[in-house]
Formats: C-alpha cells, structure tokens, sequence
C-alpha cells in the first residue's frame, strides 16, 4: 500500500514524499460513555488511512484523495476559516488546532487514501485525523506525545468538524495494539492491554445504512446527558459525569428525571458496569459471558438510548441465530453503520454466507461483510 500511494504522490505532485498511517477502529462494548467519562473497550482494526506528504514552495496546501475526483487548495493564512462541510474540513481542523498550539506547518502537498470504510461507525474520520496530524508534524520539523495528538484530533473534530465526539476514536486510532482490544478508562486516558483469543475473529457486519455524528441526534444525545450529570450534581456530591453516578444512585434518584433523560442515563450507567465486566471476561477468555454482554448493549443503545435502527437490530438478531457466534452488538456512534460479531473463526465462513442472505431476505440491502485482526496503532507506513 504505501509503494502505491507514493507512486500515485509522484505522478500527481512530482517528487518522494513520506507515508503516515492511522487504524479505524471497531467497539467491543462501551457505547456513548466515552464523552461521559467512562470505559470503552475498542480495537484497532486492519482498516487504514494513509497520508502522503511532502512540502512545496507555492505558498499554498494542494491536498487530494484517490477517493475524489479533484485537488483541493487550502487556504489557512486567512482570518476565522470556516468548515467548508466536505472532506477537507478534517485536515483544516487538524492544521488549525496544531497552528494554534504554536507549530509553524509549512505549505505541502498531501495525498489521502481511506481503506477505512466511511459513514460505518468505524472511526474513519479519527483515521483520517491521525494520519494527518502525523504528516503535519513531520512538515513541521517538531514532535508531540500520542496522548496529545489524540487530544488534538478530537479537539479538531469537536470544534472545526462540529461532532462532539469523545476520545475513544483517536486514542484507538493511536494506541491499538496488535492481537488486542483497549479497555480505555476515558476520564484517565489509561490503558489496559486485553488479549483476543486466537481461535475468534472480529467480523464487521455493515448494513449500508449511512450514518453522519457532525450534528444531529449524536449531539442531541450528548446535551441530554449534560442535563442528566446537572440533575445528579444538585443531589450527591463529587459528580462530574454520568461515570460518577452508580446503578444505586440511579435507582435512588432517577424516579424524578424526565423519563427521557432516565433511559439516556441509565444507559450510560449500566454501560460503564457492563465494560467492566466485559475486560474481566474476556481476560477470562469468557466469551459466553462477553456474548451475553455484548446483547445487553445492545438493548441499552435501542431502548433506552434510542441510537439504533431497523437494519442494526435485523443484523444483530440475524448473527445470534448462526452458530459460532459468540456475541453480536451495533458498534459506533449508531443511526446505521456497523454490527461487531464475534465469530469461532472456523466457522467465519458460513457466518459470513449466511448473515448476507438473511440479512438481503429481510431488508433487501447487500450488506458488506468485513474480517479484520486487532492492529497497531498509528505510526510511519512500512
């Protein structure tokens, strides 16, 4: 991949240039607790996205992707740049936020690839910003930790981009390790590495539903939340965050919410409970326990936090009914996207026949079916 991303580079700007890459990502459990201070338990997936890069002398940024049809030119010198709502609004809010900080990006040339599938809840624009935040530092000539340039893509995607998204993303996207999963407590940012059995593979349903977290119903989800940590606030001392209210405190307290807000916070609640338990099994390689979690999740996101749909439950349902599967949940922000299924990798290939013609008899949609490894984390492309 990066012979041909560096050859594409030469015939479209002339010239070597150095290749960055970045993992999308898909979630094990832990959904919509990242921005509440909780537990996520994601993994870096085989899906990258790779960004060519070297510096020029015209004054501007020429940026292309081999996903669009023409080059782009980037402005940044002007006062109060704005989103221009397209692909390119990801490299601006990245190169705007390392401005900010004080790093001088000289004018360049980046050529973008995205083999992370896109509008599927699996990170690609996190992907993407890493892989950016990368190259721009190279250009710059001065380094930053991975806890930062983790903090910056998001911040990046929560100011510029306008998805008020947690870390869990880029801290994926930048922390992965191959042959594991992340349990990421998103208040500490610490870390703790859990194997993945070998006899099981990640098997990413997508169900070709469109989803976008830039407004919207993902936002909505994230001031009700709000609304919910000002609640407990007012009642126990210490909270902070929905992390900070236990399943005791819910029952004790949250006859008084808005029945709305009830649900939305006892998901998050539970969530974090149920990311526990969910890093314990799976130390344990407990996977009828992790199965059974995985469902519970899912539930949660339908019911009481409203972020499925048809489609997402058709698929979840479909893949508990085919043998060797272990556990099947909607994985991302929600709306459409993608199921995570863990799958006896003897069987992945039936699963992977069956879940496409059930799920094409009941919705008349062609899913795409993804098996993937944990991978590593961000760094230069070999």
């Amino acid at each position: 991949m990066t012979q041909e991303i560096k050859a594409a580079f030469a015939k479209l700007f002339g010239g070597d240039s150095r290749v960055f890459r970045a993992p999308g990502r898909v979630n094990l459990i832990g959904e919509h607790t990242d921005y509440n201070g909780g537990f996520v338990l994601p993994a870096a997936i085989g899906f990258d996205v790779t960004v060519a890069c070297a510096k020029n002398d015209r004054g501007e940024w020429q940026v292309h992707s081999l996903q669009e049809r023409d080059t782009a030119t980037l402005n940044l010198a002007g006062p109060n740049p704005q989103p221009q709502r397209d692909w390119t609004d990801y490299i601006r809010g990245v190169a705007l936020q390392l401005q900010n900080d004080g790093y001088v990006i000289p004018s360049a040339y980046l050529l973008v690839d995205g083999r992370v599938p896109m509008s599927a809840g699996l990170s690609s624009s996190a992907a993407f910003e890493v892989a950016v935040a990368q190259g721009l530092l190279y250009l710059s000539g001065r380094s930053m930790d991975r806890v930062s340039i983790a903090r910056l893509c998001q911040r990046a995607e929560n100011e510029f981009v306008g998805a008020r998204c947690g870390i869990m993303d880029q801290f994926s996207s930048v922390f992965g390790r191959a042959g594991h999963a992340l349990l990421i407590d998103c208040r500490t940012l610490g870390i703790r590495y859990i194997p993945l059995p070998e006899n099981v593979s990640l098997v990413i349903c997508n169900t070709m539903v469109k989803h976008s977290i830039s407004g919207g119903e993902y936002n909505n989800r994230r001031r009700e939340c709000e609304r919910c940590v000002r609640y407990f606030a007012e009642l126990l001392t210490g909270v902070r965050a929905l992390r900070d209210v236990t399943e005791e405190d819910l029952r004790e307290h949250g006859c008084r919410l808005p029945e709305v807000l009830l649900r939305r916070s006892r998901h998050v609640i539970t969530e974090n409970a149920r990311v526990l338990r969910a890093a314990d099994a799976l130390q344990r390689q407990d996977l009828e326990t992790l199965g059974k979690l995985m469902h519970e999740s899912h539930i949660s996101l339908r019911d009481d936090y409203e972020v499925s749909c048809r489609e997402l439950d058709a698929m979840v349902d479909l893949a508990l009914n085919i043998p060797g599967t272990y556990g099947a949940r909607m994985t991302g922000g929600g709306f459409g996207g993608c199921t995570i299924n863990l799958v006896d990798t003897r069987a992945v290939h039936s699963f992977k026949s069956c879940i496409f013609s059930k799920y094409k008899e009941v919705t008349n949609i062609d899913s795409e079916i993804y098996v993937t490894w944990a991978a590593d984390g961000a760094g230069i492309a070999q």
